[in-house]
C-alpha cells in the first residue's frame, strides 16, 4: 500500500509542471552568506539542480530546507541543491536559519533579479510566493515547479520529489 500511494505521489509530481517548467533556466552568479563565493548555473551543467527560493522565517521554507537535506543525503553529488533568499532576508538571519536548523546546502543571496527571472515576473504579475522549488535538468532546463500553495505537498513534505529526480538522472 505504501508503494503504491509513493508511486501515486510521484506520478502527480511529474505531472505538476506548471507554467514557469519547459523553458531553459535563466542564468545566475550569487553570493554565499561570507560573499567569498559565488555560485554559477553553469557549474551545474551536466548535474540536475534543485533551486529553492524561500525566505528565512517561512514554516513551510524550513519543511522544504529539511526535505533537501534528505535529498542531498540521498543522491550525494548526483542532485546539486541551492536555496536562495532575497531581501528582507540578511546575512545574520540567514547565518542564524542555517545554524538553528543544521543546514548544509548553500544558501545564496539574490537582490531580486534572479528570483524574478525564474518567476517570469512583469507589472501584471509580481507575485512571488514561498517556497517555491524549481528542477532544473543536466541541460540547463526547467523541467518541474512546485510552489507550496500548488498542493504538491507530497514535493515539500517527503519522499514525492525522489521519482522526478530519479526520472530526470536517468
Amino acid at each position: 500500500m505504501r508503494v503504491l500511494a509513493l508511486l501515486a505521489a510521484g506520478v502527480l509530481c511529474l505531472s505538476a509542471a506548471n507554467e514557469l517548467s519547459n523553458r531553459r533556466a535563466p542564468g545566475f552568479a550569487l553570493p554565499d552568506l561570507d560573499y567569498k563565493h559565488f555560485y554559477d548555473l553553469q557549474d551545474y551543467r551536466g548535474k540536475v539542480l534543485l533551486i529553492d527560493i524561500m525566505k528565512t522565517g517561512c514554516p513551510h521554507c524550513m519543511l522544504l530546507t529539511t526535505t533537501l537535506e534528505k535529498v542531498k543525503q540521498k543522491y550525494g553529488d548526483k542532485v546539486g541543491i541551492l536555496s536562495v533568499v532575497v531581501p528582507p532576508d540578511t546575512p545574520a538571519a540567514v547565518a542564524e536559519y542555517i545554524s538553528k536548523n543544521k543546514v548544509t546546502i548553500p544558501v545564496l543571496f539574490d537582490q531580486g533579479q534572479m528570483t524574478v527571472s525564474y518567476f517570469n515576473a512583469r507589472p501584471d504579475r509580481a507575485n512571488i510566493d514561498v517556497p517555491h522549488l524549481f528542477i532544473i535538468d543536466k541541460n540547463g532546463m526547467i523541467r518541474a515547479d512546485y510552489g507550496y500553495k500548488d498542493d504538491d505537498h507530497a514535493v515539500f513534505d517527503g519522499p514525492g520529489l525522489y521519482p522526478v529526480i530519479d526520472k530526470l538522472l536517468k
